[in-house]
């Protein structure tokens, strides 16, 4: 369990269109970009082992190489090495962040110095979610997984907790960055699950992602 005082002051960024990172959660990656081998080895000798998910901005907002402000630290879990260098590595996610600013340095990657304040409960145990009624939700995620013709293990959803079922369906399911963004911005649990619904119901209508932008 990482504490407050735990929690690095400046942490390397890894800026990915769609992966999502969520406290407690936990995110495969396959690093293979040299920039990024060699995050992953620095970040390998810290104390923390720590490595920031981060949304990449839509253009227009700040320019080609911006940044969303709101992202997730997660520590290295596990990893494993391919025989050509690569490696496949779990972050399982420890806390969100606010960027402060981006640093220059001569590192390949992206730095940021980040402040965690905003964000204290996620370093708390599990969240729930009172309001949540599950068969409903549950009947509205088959409508969804039928309409893109998925499949999954029913029973393992219908048993697990509430953050584990909520955290774990808005990091797989297919939405857009943006979306992805609001579910990560999300205040408590109950909140990114009432966005997860929206945003199911919407692509069940049939509605676009400039739509339910405006």
């Amino acid at each position: 369990m990482f504490k407050a005082a735990d929690l690095p002051e400046i942490v390397p960024i890894f800026p990915l269109p769609g992966a999502l990172l969520l406290p407690r959660a936990r995110l495969p990656l396959h690093i293979f970009e040299p920039r990024y081998l060699a995050m992953l080895d620095d970040a390998l000798k810290t104390r923390e082992r720590m490595i920031a998910m981060i949304q990449p901005a839509v253009h227009g907002h700040g320019g080609e190489d911006a940044l969303h402000q709101i992202g997730c630290a997660g520590r290295i879990t596990q990893f494993s090495e391919t025989e050509d260098g690569r490696y496949m590595i779990t972050l399982t996610g420890i806390s969100r962040f606010r960027v402060e600013q981006e640093l220059s340095g001569f590192q390949p990657y992206r730095r940021c110095q980040v402040r965690w304040e905003d964000f204290a409960r996620d370093l708390g145990s599990s969240e729930k979610d009172p309001a949540f009624e599950r068969p409903g939700f549950l009947q509205l995620l088959k409508r969804f997984f039928d309409s893109r013709e998925l499949s999954t293990d029913w029973e393992t959803l219908e048993e697990a907790d509430d953050e584990l079922l909520i955290n774990s369906l808005s990091m797989m399911l297919d939405f857009q960055p943006e979306d992805k963004q609001a579910l990560l911005e999300a205040p408590s649990l109950g909140t990114r699950r009432e966005t997860l619904v929206t945003l199911m119901e919407f692509a069940l209508r049939g509605g676009t992602q400039e739509d339910l932008i405006q």
